[in-house]
């Protein structure tokens, strides 16, 4: 496995990673076969890193009668190891990593086993916690594997964490990145003044805040201390808006990354774009019903496309929305240049053959 040093190097660079879907056949079972499809699609289309096991894989997984968070991680380690074979760098790997302590231990030993070099941590099990038992939580599970902070909304199950506990959360030495979520401007500042406070420049900053993507990437976050500013940038993202369109993804972080290094004021063909993002992601996540699509939205595109099979997710309850269909067609219509639909016809066969 890599190092964490050249990992912590990559991540600080800034990549895609995109919020890996779970791939069903039409009776809700394991499609191993489009799953593997999906990574594919991934890695090639510049995809840094892959997250398996999150919020967009369906937390119904640790299920005992689902059964599938080993089963995907013991897949996913089959077919990162073979895309690193042709990779000049290693793909980073984060999993999903959830419940209370006993249940996340044993999760994280799983991840290290199957040789995944970060846990996106939820904390959506704490909600009646104080913040003590909380970061023991966090250190708990930083002693097995590397952690990747995660602000997650509290519209889907996340929990409230304000200043003092990032900043605490910081002095972990264990944790190598963050991921910003809760789709709230208040509270990614919070995350991102407490990292800045901390002096933590080994912590990577990632947004997770799908309704705000490409302003997160070009906001210089300035604050002052000891007489001078301090300045922290968030740089990249751990999406499941990325899991579909994930070409157009790397292109436009790449040209945030462009624009924040030059230095010389942002386009306003970029902010523009910004708002396009958004749009699209109003429709993909089901914003105007509290995004009870957002997972059933992700899958739509992705069958679109011809990589799922359809927009099965293991709770037959959860479905596209009314009306998000149109939304999708109306948006994918509007702003086709942040579509890839041409790349993945000319390379779906490939990545569906065994």
């Amino acid at each position: 496995m890599a190092e964490l040093s050249v990992i912590g190097h990559i991540l600080s660079r800034g990549i895609v990673i995109p919020a890996s879907p779970l791939a069903l056949d039409r009776e809700r079972r394991f499609d191993p076969r489009r799953q593997r499809a999906l990574w594919r699609y991934y890695v090639a289309a510049g995809a840094g890193g892959i997250a398996v096991g999150v919020h967009t894989t369906q937390f119904a997984i640790r299920d005992p009668k689902v059964g599938l968070y080993r089963p995907l991680l013991e897949l996913a380690k089959e077919e990162f190891d073979c895309a690193d074979n042709s990779r000049v760098e290693p793909l980073v790997r984060v999993a999903g990593i959830c419940g209370l302590t006993e249940q996340a231990m044993g999760e994280a030993l799983l991840a290290r086993q199957y040789g995944f070099h970060a846990g996106l941590l939820s904390l959506s099990a704490f909600k009646n916690a104080n913040l003590s038992e909380v970061l023991a939580h966090c250190r708990a599970v930083a002693s097995v594997i590397p952690i990747f902070g995660f602000y997650l909304q509290p519209a889907v199950g996340g929990i409230v964490l304000p200043y003092e506990f990032w900043r605490s959360f910081a002095e972990i030495e264990n944790v190598v990145a963050i991921k910003i979520a809760p789709f709230n401007r208040y509270q990614t500042l919070d995350v991102v003044r407490a990292i800045a406070d901390a002096g933590r420049q080994d912590i990577a900053l990632y947004t997770g805040n799908d309704d705000n993507i490409v302003l997160d990437l070009l906001t210089a976050y300035r604050f002052p201390k000891n007489g001078s500013w301090v300045e922290r940038r968030i740089v990249g993202g751990l999406l499941g808006h990325w899991a579909v369109w994930t070409q157009k993804a790397v292109e436009l972080l790449h040209r945030c990354h462009e624009v924040s290094r030059a230095g010389s004021g942002i386009p306003q063909e970029l902010l523009t774009t910004a708002v396009h993002v958004t749009d699209m992601n109003a429709a993909l996540f089901d914003a105007a019903h509290g995004f009870r699509g957002c997972i059933p939205g992700v899958h739509e595109v992705l069958r679109r496309q011809g990589l799922l099979e359809g927009t099965w997710c293991l709770d037959p309850h959860e479905q596209l929305s009314e009306g998000q269909s149109e939304e999708l067609d109306r948006v994918i219509a509007a702003y086709g240049y942040l579509t890839d639909d041409e790349f993945v016809a000319e390379h779906r066969d490939q990545w569906l053959s065994d």
